[in-house]
């Protein structure tokens, strides 16, 4: 198999988000120098995020990032739980799990909670974030709600800013103020199933452990989570249709198990680097022709563009299409993030007809910018390509001039998944 192609994301320091997001950024008592490097970094970010670019970028420095992700590993605790534990946890935290939790051979669990923009300066739970002290067994669990909701803000933070540069950049306030009018934001606790949990959890269900459980529905907020129908995706392509998406780097574990007759036990696991070198998301970017893995340090964010932004912006921001990518030979691989998404009010009116919206299909868009000299070499990505096309509808298929966002959710969620595209009430 031909090795992957690796983008390596534009890093945007927190220092400079902070600048750019303040006053300070046109301050009088900045250099002439300090203010030309600004606004490099500042088209660098539009660049990057627009139609020419990949959609996507990372923040580095982050304060207390290496703290405020300590909580990744619990996501596969939680999903390989007994359900009645479970659901005592995820109660007690006030979170909810919404995708369905019954089939052991699922590969992804997802645990969700609701963040509003009023909490972020009121944590409820009082105390230093990093001087909290966990305790063993279910006591490792006790601050994990107020612990997300602490990274969660901080996410939110991030998101907030870079709308206001963006928005600066384009003109006007609308991509800032279509969040805080939201009220509130969802964030999601991720855990990528290694192949060898689901004979950890057929071994639970055996014993009876895991009793009758109501199946979760799928929370279509943002899509739910498309699980990879190939053995070689943990998440299904597809684009996100908020505004932005905030994502931790995501925390890889390998897990070692041992057989001991007819019976599987888990014997312990470890934190490890990325698998071949990258985060195992993967985007498809036909400006610089075919998909790329993306790979960016460990204690970064990365933030993503949503269909909703390229509407809102009027093209001037690109939604990224993307998929997570399975190591197929490593079985013991589990990969855990922490994911908030910003999305506009549901009643939030859409307005295309004075925006030149996508209309080209994928293979479409990849032709327009390949050569003659290249048609050898593009022929197995527009292969790649046909069978993304088969799962993705296309935004014009999905979105109608004047449509709420709460439409357009529904109908992109009808059209993914089928069904009726109603929403789940499982964690509002």
């Amino acid at each position: 198999m031909e090795k992957a192609q690796v983008l390596e994301l534009f890093e945007l320091p927190y220092s400079d988000l902070l600048l750019l997001s303040s006053d300070q950024a046109h301050s009088s008592l900045s250099s002439p120098a300090e203010l030309e490097r600004l606004e490099l970094v500042k088209r660098t970010i539009m660049e990057t995020l627009g139609p020419m670019g990949p959609g996507l970028l990372s923040v580095s420095g982050v304060p207390n990032a290496a703290v405020l992700r300590h909580d990744l590993p619990l996501a596969r605790r939680l999903a390989l739980l007994d359900s009645d534990l479970r659901n005592r946890i995820l109660k007690e935290n006030k979170l909810g799990s919404d995708v369905p939790l019954k089939n052991p051979e699922r590969n992804v669990s997802s645990f969700a909670m609701q963040l509003r923009y009023v909490d972020q300066n009121s944590n409820s739970e009082g105390g230093e974030f990093h001087d909290r002290v966990k305790g063993f067994g279910d006591g490792e669990f006790k601050n994990l709600g107020s612990d997300l909701r602490e990274l969660g803000f901080c996410m939110m933070e991030l998101g907030l800013r870079l709308a206001r540069i963006c928005d600066g950049a384009i003109g006007g306030r609308e991509l800032e103020l279509s969040l805080l009018e939201s009220c509130a934001a969802k964030g999601r606790l991720i855990h990528y199933h290694a192949k060898l949990d689901g004979q950890l959890l057929l071994k639970q269900r055996k014993k009876g452990v895991k009793k009758k459980e109501k199946q979760g529905n799928v929370d279509v907020e943002h899509g739910g989570i498309r699980e990879g129908s190939g053995s070689n995706l943990w998440q299904q392509w597809h684009y996100d249709y908020g505004i932005f998406t905030v994502l931790t780097a995501p925390l890889f574990l390998t897990q070692a198990v041992e057989e001991r007759g007819d019976q599987v036990m888990e014997s312990g696991y470890e934190e490890c680097g990325y698998p071949n070198g990258h985060t195992c998301l993967q985007i498809f970017d036909p400006n610089k022709k075919g998909i790329f893995m993306v790979d960016c340090s460990p204690e970064n964010f990365i933030i993503q563009v949503g269909e909703s932004a390229e509407v809102i912006s009027k093209g001037n921001l690109r939604a990224t299409l993307h998929s997570v990518l399975r190591p197929g030979k490593l079985e013991n691989l589990s990969r855990e993030a922490f994911v908030v998404f910003l999305q506009p009010a549901w009643d939030k009116v859409l307005c295309i007809s004075d925006y030149p919206m996508r209309c080209l299909s994928l293979e479409d868009q990849y032709l327009s910018i390949s050569s003659a000299e290249d048609e050898e070499g593009i022929l197995e990505e527009q292969n790649r390509i046909e069978e993304i096309e088969k799962i993705v509808p296309p935004l014009s298929s999905r979105l109608k001039d004047g449509m709420t966002f709460a439409e357009f959710s529904r109908e992109t969620t009808r059209q993914y998944y089928g069904g009726s595209g109603l929403q789940s009430n499982s964690n509002r």
